[in-house]
């Protein structure tokens, strides 16, 4: 076996010091490390010393390589010939090499607290292509040190000769003293890839896009009736969320307004008002939230259950709609925001409308993916809209946004750069909970922060799901995707407009539930770097088609279950 190499294919500046390289690559022993090209930088200059030969029982010698032909005046004065000639001291350079290296090997707090002490040293000059006489001699070069054409042949035991010549005073380096060199010349303490460092440079990436979207919102203000239309990652959210910043502060010559930002989701309306905590209050909308908590502002009396859709989608409008008919003016809005509008009952925008002091030229603005439909409700607002469209996925990595592209509202163009691919492990829908959570330990192991990892589902919800809902109630629940450090652990019905780095989609159902494409849609869209599927391979591939299955790789996967 030959010698270790560091490192295993260095580039040479000429073919001289490749020929060395490769002739004692080849003639060290196993135990032996051979260094190319080691740069060190210290208090005096730079240093770099072509080869670093380190023998455990012999010693470690630095090689200055010189190529073309070589003369020795009568002077003692090197002299250099290819292409010109010029003046050179190989025995200086190899000497000072020597000195820092061991000066920055010696210094090293690994190597202090070794307790090892000095080792031995050497110092040699090698010319592949000029002879040296045998009765060569400078008083700071004796015939051992330097090495001519004709002594190629065996000069890995010459190389150990040399360093049985100089410092002998010192005891040559062991095996585990040559191992602790070696670590010390590649580096301390050395900067490693971090999965969050890729993640923050494409964060500030779709920040900026996002910046540059929002100048759309200047094609809105001479239009009072919008409805804005995106897919996943198109950055529908921020841009309502910097339209209702517009129209509360007021811009050119329109008035500032009294607006109303609002959603469904408890998720995204806990977002909504964490996102506006630090403005001013200028720039702070009338009012931030959730459809029925503008309801409960009004004073309607909401105790039903949640699954009570005949509550939700009738009689709370019905209420609401009678309480915003005896609103003063005061109370009332000049412009509404709808997010994530397709979650809207029909009956919904009844209040609403009826809650503006101009229900026909107030402020009506929509932003909606009907892509991301995961409820059986579903109603248009009844009043014409103006349709504005948003073709760029902004938010996810390429790879995430070509995973989920079919099932998206229109051809989306990412823009999101490039991230780790998207994963898929099968695994029944009984088992793809326990399977899910062991992608999640990986994710961590990989170096993710618990804060950024997120385990979705889109059939029962996760134990741990339950067990803090129960605990903490659903605002504390939701709370806890902001201010906890934990794995955030949630369902596809409630994460719409929310967002992880990186998140486990755990499909664990059999694909007989209603709306399981759009479901598919939104767990697919949720990770911003890294996605991880897990699932049942048949049930993803009729859940979202033929095409979903190949981008995701389940063609292949499904010859191998």
């Amino acid at each position: 076996m030959s010698a270790r190499l560091i490192p295993a294919q260095p580039v040479f500046v000429n073919n001289a010091e490749r020929e060395v390289w490769e002739r004692l690559a080849a003639q060290l022993g196993e135990d032996d490390v051979l260094l190319a090209n080691q740069r060190l930088t210290d208090h005096e200059q730079d240093h770099e010393a072509d080869l670093v030969v380190l023998m455990p029982d012999a010693g470690i010698v630095v090689v200055e390589v010189k190529g073309g032909g070589i003369e020795v005046d009568k002077q003692g004065r090197w002299w250099q010939y290819g292409g010109g000639s010029r003046r050179i001291d190989p025995v200086r350079q190899a000497r000072k090499n020597k000195h820092a290296l061991r000066e920055y090997v010696q210094k090293d707090p690994r190597w202090r607290d070794s307790s090892i002490g000095r080792v031995r040293w050497a110092h040699t000059v090698v010319t592949p292509y000029a002879s040296v006489p045998d009765d060569f001699s400078l008083p700071d070069c004796s015939r051992e040190m330097v090495h001519g054409k004709d002594d190629q042949k065996h000069l890995a035991r010459r190389l150990r000769g040399v360093a049985g010549t100089q410092e002998t005073t010192y005891p040559p380096p062991t095996l585990d003293d040559v191992e602790l060199i070696v670590e010390i010349l590649t580096g301390r303490n050395l900067m490693v890839r971090e999965v969050m460092a890729e993640a923050d440079d494409r964060e500030a990436r779709a920040d900026r896009l996002t910046q540059e979207q929002a100048m759309l919102l200047s094609v809105t203000r001479l239009l009072h009736r919008v409805e804005v239309r995106g897919g996943a990652g198109s950055g529908k959210t921020v841009l309502a969320m910097a339209q209702a910043k517009q129209l509360t502060r007021g811009f050119g010559e329109r008035k500032a307004q009294r607006v109303a930002l609002l959603c469904y989701s408890i998720g995204l309306g806990e977002w909504f008002k964490r996102a506006f905590e630090g403005e001013a209050r200028k720039s702070r909308p009338a009012f931030i939230g959730r459809f029925e908590e503008l309801g409960r502002e009004w004073g309607a009396q909401i105790s039903a259950d949640r699954n009570d859709s005949a509550f939700w989608e009738k009689e709370l409008p019905a209420q609401m709609a009678e309480l915003a008919a005896g609103l003063p003016d005061g109370k009332k809005f000049d412009a509404i925001i709808v997010d994530e509008a397709q979650d809207f009952a029909e009956d919904w925008w009844v209040p609403l409308l009826a809650a503006l002091k101009d229900p026909e030229e107030g402020g009506l603005y929509v932003y909606s993916d009907e892509n991301q439909k995961v409820f059986e409700r579903f109603g248009r607002p009844p009043v014409a809209l103006v349709p504005l469209v948003l073709d760029h996925n902004l938010r996810n990595t390429r790879q995430i946004a070509e995973s989920f592209g079919p099932l998206a509202p229109m051809r989306m163009r990412p823009m999101g750069g490039d991230g780790p691919e998207v994963e898929f492990v099968h695994a029944s829908a009984d088992d793809a909970l326990t399977v899910a959570d062991d992608q999640v330990e990986r994710l961590l192991d990989d170096g993710w922060p618990t804060e950024h990892v997120a385990l979705i589902t889109t059939g029962a919800r996760h134990p741990e799901q339950n067990s803090r809902q129960e605990q903490l109630g659903q605002e504390g629940y939701w709370r806890t995707f902001w201010e906890s450090d934990d794995v955030f652990y949630g369902h596809v019905l409630g994460c719409k407009g929310l967002e992880r780095r990186a998140v486990v989609l755990c499909v664990n159902e059999d694909g007989t539930r209603d709306r399981s494409k759009e479901r598919l849609y939104v767990g697919l869209s949720r990770a911003t770097d890294k996605l991880v599927v897990v699932g049942d391979a048949a049930v993803v591939r009729a859940a979202g088609g033929d095409e979903i299955g190949r981008r995701l790789g389940l063609s292949h996967l499904a010859a191998t279950i």
